[in-house]
């Protein structure tokens, strides 16, 4: 049965901690709703009710665009071994960009990764967990390089460019804070 809390506790922190690949859903009042999984070490958890993430550069900019218009988020995570669980936060995001007084405060404790575009700040509003007794077992078998392969080649003037040929807008024309 699902069980919802208002914080962070210390059994789901140690769950997070082991998790390798989470999934960030968005959406504005209207167009596509976006779900997209993520990985590389970009999720921290800052306190009981707080919690960041580093995104680097993609094929889009779907979660900037959603939260200009509608700031809700929801992060899950799933267990593909041991125990089965289901993590769920909803929260409100703040979209931080290197150019941003606040950047300071949270690049430092990510790792220095091509392509990072922005940081997400979210607090959390609550948490919920469930069973997850349908999912099924997977291995890690590490993490793929293509996209920090990518963007080393294309070097920071390229991946500028980049953003401002894809990531202005997202695939519902709505502006992105890279727009500014």
């Amino acid at each position: 049965m699902a069980k919802f809390y208002d914080k962070i506790t210390t059994r789901v922190l140690k769950f997070i901690e082991a998790q390798k690949l989470f999934f960030v859903a968005t959406a504005a009042k209207e167009g596509r709703i976006n779900l997209s999984p993520k990985g590389m070490d970009t999720f921290k958890v800052l306190d009981k009710n707080t919690v960041a993430w580093l995104s680097v550069t993609g094929s889009g900019n779907e979660t900037s665009a959603h939260l200009l218009a509608n700031n809700r988020i929801t992060i899950m995570f799933c267990a593909f071994e041991g125990a089965p669980n289901i993590l769920r936060l909803y929260g409100k995001a703040e979209e931080i960009l290197p150019t941003h007084d606040k950047w300071g405060n949270y690049a430092d404790l990510f790792p220095k990764l091509p392509g990072t575009r922005q940081i997400f700040v979210v607090s959390i509003e609550s948490v919920q967990t469930s069973c997850g007794m349908s999912i099924p077992f997977y291995e890690y078998q590490g993490e793929r390089n293509q996209l920090n392969d990518w963007a080393t080649e294309k070097g920071e003037e390229g991946i500028e460019q980049y953003w401002n040929d894809r990531n202005q807008t997202n695939i519902d024309g709505l502006d992105t804070l890279l727009k500014e």
